[in-house]
């Protein structure tokens, strides 16, 4: 009998239904204002287990070196460390899905929403999330 590692591999892509501040699930508003329970707030993230977030990570790390080089530190003010933060979710999210800020789209939107001091509760969930590698596994997700 044979004991294939591949089958523990992390999967590529996972989905956050989005939380707002109260820690009560996010939906898009229906036409008549109110949430439409058929339009969950989501995140599609890469996880740790795929390129995306590799390179990600790496250019961090990058982005780190070189102020280390340029300053001679590494410490960052709380705007560079947000910005810093949501450079690296920006790269790791395939879509927020049915999430809408100030008719943007793709990375722009990505970018908006995680330097948005005032929608910090989501830069953080998303954090957490794809720090947790449970998150990408085969079993179905409860989050």
């Amino acid at each position: 009998m044979s004991n294939n590692l591949k089958k523990f591999a992390l999967k590529a892509l996972s989905i956050l239904h989005l939380r707002d501040g109260n820690d009560d699930l996010m939906y898009a508003d229906g036409p008549d204002g109110q949430p439409d329970l058929n339009r969950p707030m989501r995140a599609h993230l890469y996880g740790p287990g795929t390129k995306q977030y590799a390179v990600a990570r790496a250019e961090q790390s990058n982005r780190t070196m070189d102020r280390m080089k340029r300053k001679g530190k590494a410490d960052l003010s709380s705007d560079e460390q947000v910005k810093e933060n949501a450079k690296f979710l920006a790269r790791c999210t395939a879509q927020l899905e049915n999430v809408e800020y100030e008719n943007l789209s793709g990375d722009d939107l990505h970018m908006a929403v995680y330097n948005d001091l005032e929608l910090c509760f989501i830069p953080a969930q998303i954090d957490k999330f794809i720090g947790d590698t449970a998150n990408f596994t085969a079993q179905p997700s409860t989050t």
